[in-house]
């Protein structure tokens, strides 16, 4: 027989576990792949929180490149892991050609974006704004005395043998964008890269120290000494700059590549409201305007503000050279990556 003390101490248990179930369902978790480093200390430390202090919600970073996250989300494509994932723009239009992504809903937040930041049917929209052109080691230009570099050739300058750092074209837009360029320069084009890969080895392949598979090498080398001149963004040489390392961006008269960081929903994710609720978050002013201040992430959104008056002369300077941007042909580029990818590594990066 059960006595009335045994009873409520029964209830009471039964109620703080109750409760205890209730504070748990509360506070859901999503997960946002993006690129590591810069990206993931500026969303974490200024662009989160705020919201999720207003949705009690615990947002977590899958840190890895655009090819890894990629990769990531085709693997659990039946069963999603990630909620948000940000791709850079040529690899977002694989992952919707895959159907991982599912269409924005219409926001005002939305409506606020350049139009260029939005892609087909809305199915992605770009929450940073940037263009790959070439960034060089001041300290070790002034040292020599040379001219700020100028063109893409430059890459392939006798005096830089063995000090071009060259990102992998098989694994990172930059390494892909300054290869593409160089094709173009040569008489190709994304249909065509025949003179491209004919040509790099006996040029700029000549004058690489090292294939990286992504930036995060470059700061160390260029500390170091080892690295001149390598292909990079504005955003990047700014959060360079920002830490003491001596670098600076050059705008090539060829042009820079358009490079759009994306944003899409993971089709068919565990929280498909509030994923959609934080992706027209953080196409806000507000949001972007934190991601410019904390990050140096340039927004696609027209509402956001530059806190201080250098960083409002970045912006004005940035979007003078973003006139003279080119887009790729992303269509021709997807068709052929793969078989590209097999055949730099191969060839060039062996």
């Amino acid at each position: 027989m059960i006595n009335h003390r045994t009873a409520f101490a029964t209830g009471i248990a039964a109620l703080a576990l109750t409760a205890s179930g209730a504070a748990l369902a509360e506070t859901k978790t999503l997960y946002v792949g993006m690129n590591g480093g810069n990206f993931e200390r500026t969303y974490l430390q200024a662009v989160f929180p705020d919201f999720e202090k207003a949705n009690d919600v615990k947002i977590v970073v899958v840190p890895g490149t655009s090819s890894d996250i990629l990769a990531k989300a085709t693997a659990a494509k039946d069963n999603p892991q990630m909620h948000l994932m940000f791709l850079d723009d040529g690899v977002m239009v694989r992952a919707i050609g895959a159907g991982l992504c599912e269409k924005l809903k219409p926001s005002p937040e939305l409506d606020e974006i350049a139009p260029n930041a939005r892609l087909k049917d809305d199915m992605a929209a770009g929450i940073d704004l940037g263009m790959t052109g070439i960034a060089y080691n001041r300290k070790m230009f002034d040292e020599n005395g040379w001219a700020a570099p100028t063109s893409w050739m430059d890459l392939a300058d006798p005096k830089f043998e063995g000090k071009v750092i060259f990102q992998s074209a098989a694994a990172s837009s930059y390494g892909l964008h300054a290869f593409l360029m160089f094709n173009r320069i040569e008489g190709g084009n994304e249909e065509n890269v025949e003179p491209g890969f004919e040509k790099f080895p006996d040029t700029i392949g000549k004058n690489v120290l090292e294939f990286i598979p992504n930036s995060a090498k470059i700061s160390e080398m260029v500390q170091t000494g080892e690295a001149a001149i390598f292909p990079l963004t504005p955003t990047a040489v700014s959060t360079l700059k920002d830490k003491g390392i001596p670098v600076e961006y050059a705008q090539p008269k060829e042009g820079s590549v358009m490079l759009v960081v994306a944003e899409c929903v993971i089709a068919n994710n565990s929280e498909p409201e509030l994923a959609q609720k934080l992706a027209a978050y953080l196409l806000s002013g507000d949001a972007q305007s934190k991601a410019l201040a904390a990050g140096n992430i340039v927004p696609s959104n027209e509402q956001a503000k530059a806190t201080t008056p250098e960083a409002e002369k970045k912006l004005k300077t940035f979007h003078g050279d973003m006139k003279t941007a080119v887009t790729l042909d992303w269509d021709a580029i997807n068709a052929k990556r793969p078989e590209w990818n097999s055949r730099w590594n191969k060839t060039i990066e062996q």
